[in-house]
């Protein structure tokens, strides 16, 4: 199965993640929206909706810039109408737009909890409310979010309780839109990396430039999330996945090209279940 001419509403897809989600579907000669809020060049984060349109359109695809802030009801209901009416259909959803900070309760401002849940939980519903009523119409209809496994174990809440809920709350929406849309063939899924990906967010929140070099690119992401929009829909949904496992499931063996320093051991991220094993090494690599 190939992407060609399928449509991809993509949020956050000006850089990091969401980009690389859109270029790899733009390499089958996909239709990419481009919906995220940086129009303008940002004096501390790479790309914006411009540029990573050129960047589609120079891979095979073709780019709709969007600006949006998904905590804008209308705005991306807008947003997703135009995407529909401009390629002709909507086939698939990428929540990937997140907020992030790293803080106990009382070190967390309450306007900052609104914009994480805001942003994560409540954007994310916003948008699979809005593209189900195109998604219904396509013939292999995807919603992925970019958010952990439900594992509600109490060390992935203590350090940060606001980040965590609003993460979480993503994939509470995986866990009752799977279920609410299994008869009408849409999928939706989850999607989430063992390791650190190298983005803006870990060099300029959580670890600096060090984590950067621990970390994968954000392409294992993207081809992980290609496997799971080229599978039927109908028969892959309500899954929880872990990129590396995923990808190792549908044949992948090399995992060391998605490091971006091999010689260093892979930051662990958050979220990931105690039981779910690595299918490669994560230390350091012999020279």
């Amino acid at each position: 199965m190939s992407l060609k001419g399928k449509t991809l509403f993509v949020t956050g897809a000006s850089r990091g993640i969401g980009k690389a989600i859109a270029l790899r579907a733009a390499r089958d000669g996909a239709n990419i929206a481009v919906a995220a809020k940086t129009a303008e060049p940002h004096p501390k984060l790479e790309g914006t909706i411009f540029t990573a349109a050129e960047e589609i359109e120079a891979a095979g695809g073709k780019a709709l810039p969007i600006i949006l802030d998904v905590r804008e009801d209308e705005a991306v209901k807008a947003a997703i109408d135009k995407t529909a009416d401009h390629f002709g259909g909507l086939d698939i959803l990428v929540n990937n737009a997140s907020a992030i900070q790293l803080t106990p309760l009382q070190q967390t401002e309450m306007k900052r909890f609104d914009l994480m849940h805001q942003v994560n939980t409540r954007g994310t519903m916003a948008c699979c409310k809005h593209a189900i009523e195109h998604l219904k119409h396509a013939d292999n209809p995807h919603i992925l979010m970019l958010s952990p496994p439900l594992d509600m174990k109490e060390k992935w809440f203590a350090p940060f309780t606001p980040y965590a809920i609003a993460k979480y709350g993503m994939s509470l929406v995986v866990l009752g839109l799977s279920g609410e849309l299994r008869s009408k063939g849409i999928a939706v899924n989850a999607l989430w990396p063992r390791t650190t990906i190298a983005t803006a967010a870990i060099k300029n929140i959580i670890g600096g430039d060090k984590m950067m070099q621990q970390s994968r690119k954000p392409d294992i992401l993207a081809d992980a999330a290609y496997e799971i929009f080229t599978s039927p829909s109908r028969d892959f949904t309500g899954e929880f996945l872990i990129d590396d496992t995923f990808l190792a499931s549908r044949g992948v063996t090399d995992f060391n090209r998605y490091r971006v320093d091999p010689s260093l051991s892979l930051a662990p991220d958050f979220f990931v279940p105690d039981d779910s094993e690595a299918p490669c090494e994560l230390g350091p690599l012999a020279k």
